[in-house]
């Protein structure tokens, strides 16, 4: 079975825009490139997507998600082979209080050292346009069922 992950897509309404939050993914591989991603991580053992969804989000962003209706953005499956599951709700958060979790990795690669890292370095709003040029290729589908469910 594919690995799986689960996120949160938290949307806001602006004067005659979306706009989306993204986190920007830290760490010697990607924080110098200007790639952004709807918070998402892998579910942990059985869990379920929407726990998973909810459990992830907080541990990248220290935020919880907003309370509201989810909407279901469905799945897409990365070039990996992993599937990614998102849901969108709609929220203004104050990203003052942003902090991410941390990982630990070998770097650098062979040296034998084990360093420690953000998992993202930074939150921000983005309108949709702008999102779908930012982020990993196989998450443009989600913002286009958003603008979809949301008739933009």
């Amino acid at each position: 079975m594919p690995k799986q992950s689960a996120g949160i897509l938290v949307f806001r309404r602006s004067v005659k825009v979306i706009e989306v939050l993204l986190v920007h993914p830290a760490g010697p591989i990607w924080g110098h490139k200007d790639v952004w991603s709807i918070p998402k991580g892998e579910l942990d053992g059985d869990e379920d997507h929407l726990t998973a969804a909810r459990r992830e989000f907080l541990e990248e962003l220290s935020i919880p998600p907003p309370d509201g209706e989810l909407i279901e953005l469905g799945l897409s499956k990365q070039s990996s082979g992993k599937v990614n599951f998102i849901w969108a709700v709609e929220g203004n958060l104050d990203l003052t209080s942003f902090a991410s979790n941390t990982f630990t990795m070998e770097w650098p690669p062979r040296s034998g050292i084990r360093a420690e890292f953000p998992e993202n370095d930074r939150a921000e709003w983005f309108t949709i346009a702008t999102a779908k040029q930012k982020v990993f290729p196989d998450q443009i589908v989600f913002f286009d069922r958003l603008a979809d469910h949301l008739n933009q």
